[in-house]
């Protein structure tokens, strides 16, 4: 019975979950990262393609099922724990496909984010609301803190969306797999990362207003910063691209 406190939503039909693991780009010489494996059938196909699957659940009672379930597929390590707290950092070069529950979508993303070095890959069915923030281009309400924390580090696509009724339970949304590659180097070059992601935060945080008043909290005077990175104070956040973010908080970090 799938727990609702946990966000458990099960995907069943293998046509789905097999243009899942085709997404996901996983070679037979691959070590991939399962989140909530859940009844298993992702898993068994990741492990019919990957060289080593770990899967990472927190349910108690899907963990022991699931290990007496998966006990033929040596190349499947099952591990029970709270995935955002698994120490991803430690296992080497690793790939990521899994079905997230909706709660834990943005926390769980940034937090393989921090596994940068060795994550290679991202191939996530999450809410079609967060996969459409994730690959926003900047213009539009869909884009914002989201969109640019991942646009930094990642090139997000958006592959195919799956209907809510093909769960169970069926969910009130549907979901979409997004794809992220992660990329040798960050999108843009700044000066400090730090300031890059509060100049973000903040400019987002009141994103009806213009940038000269949103980043008050920033500067005493924000107009001269965006003078100084070539930007009109008039504008609202979500008409910058990346390449103004970073030229605006190197500026900020002058003034």
């Amino acid at each position: 019975m799938p727990k609702k406190h946990l966000g458990q939503n099960f995907l069943f039909d293998r046509a789905i979950l097999a243009r899942i693991v085709e997404a996901s780009g996983v070679a037979a010489d691959d070590t991939v990262v399962e989140i909530g494996p859940g009844p298993g059938g992702l898993t068994r196909l990741l492990a019919e393609t990957a060289k080593k699957v770990i899967a990472i659940e927190l349910d108690q009672g899907l963990y022991d099922r699931l290990r007496a379930e998966l006990i033929g597929y040596r190349n499947v390590e099952l591990v029970h724990a709270d995935a955002m707290k698994f120490p991803y950092e430690e296992i080497g070069q690793f790939k990521v496909a899994a079905n997230i529950p909706y709660y834990i979508t943005t926390p769980i993303v940034f937090r393989l984010l921090e596994a940068k070095e060795t994550l290679k890959t991202m191939t996530l069915t999450i809410q079609k609301e967060v996969a459409e923030r994730i690959v926003a281009p900047p213009g539009g309400k869909d884009y914002g803190v989201l969109s640019i924390m991942v646009q930094y580090l990642a090139r997000p696509e958006l592959r195919f969306v799956i209907p809510r009724e093909e769960f169970r339970p069926v969910p009130k949304v549907d979901s979409a797999v997004v794809h992220m590659t992660i990329l040798e180097s960050p999108a843009v070059r700044v000066a400090d990362e730090k300031t890059f992601f509060r100049v973000v935060r903040t400019a987002f945080s009141q994103r009806r207003k213009t940038l000269s008043n949103s980043l008050k909290g920033l500067a005493d005077d924000p107009k001269e910063a965006l003078a100084a990175a070539g930007i009109d104070p008039q504008r609202r956040p979500e008409t910058l691209g990346l390449e103004e973010f970073a030229r605006l908080a190197d500026a900020l970090r002058e003034v």
